[in-house]
């Protein structure tokens, strides 16, 4: 597929370009009932529990991540303490990008419309967003598509909001399963896995790898001087 029928580049927001601190939070709420060393494990139930919860009918947000916590609890005969899930949705918009993120949207920002497609509520992201430091053509949330990511219906809603099909964007994410399978899927004409450790690859999925956002701009072309 050619760089030249990519009209926007989309993005996941958490872990792709904010730093999703999930992990951090639910290890300070949790240090007096789960034991350090088992910590690990808890926290990979946690994402798969969340994973699972956003499978469904749409559901918000915060929901999401109290239900997963309380399935990991309970999983773990653990004590669900509802402040500590209500502490992690806080949280959220307190959190800013990765480091490499800035100057890389900048570098792309005058080149092509940027879009954010992201699993979040409409109250959260923006502050988020504002922490990113670039101009975004869009910003659409599972809120909004009444559908999370990696459902179809999600990936739909960005194509009719913005009246192109999916051989007309370049999607971005760290994750496999929540982004690129689907992309893959629905024939989304480019797509960029950010390597971040948030779980394996898979090449079959027919993604270009980058190790941070920094190589972005030389997947369009624009390392030295433009398309």
């Amino acid at each position: 597929m050619s760089l030249s029928s990519i009209r926007f580049v989309s993005f996941d927001c958490y872990g792709t370009l904010t730093n999703f601190r999930v992990g951090d939070v639910t290890r300070d709420r949790l240090a007096g009932r789960v034991a350090p060393d088992r910590m690990p494990a808890f926290l990979s139930d946690f994402s798969a529990y969340r994973f699972d919860e956003v499978l469904g009918a749409w559901k918000p947000y915060a929901e999401v991540l109290h239900r997963s916590l309380e399935r990991t609890c309970r999983c773990w005969g653990v004590d669900f303490d509802p402040t500590d899930a209500q502490a992690i949705v806080d949280a959220v918009p307190t959190w800013g990008p990765h480091a490499d993120v800035p100057a890389a949207l900048a570098r792309l920002a005058g080149e092509v419309p940027l879009v954010i497609l992201s699993n979040a509520a409409d109250h959260q992201i923006q502050a988020n967003v504002d922490k990113l430091g670039a101009p975004f053509h869009a910003v659409l949330t599972a809120q909004q598509a009444q559908a999370y990511k990696p459902r179809f219906q999600a990936f739909e809603y960005m194509f009719d909001t913005l009246g192109c099909g999916p051989e007309h964007f370049l999607h971005v994410s760290s994750s496999l399963r929540y982004d690129l399978m689907s992309a893959h899927d629905l024939h989304i004409g480019r797509r960029v896995f950010v390597d971040r450790g948030h779980g394996p690859g898979n090449p079959e999925y027919g993604y270009q790898r980058i190790d941070d956002l920094g190589g972005l701009p030389g997947v369009l072309g624009l390392g030295n001087g433009g398309r």
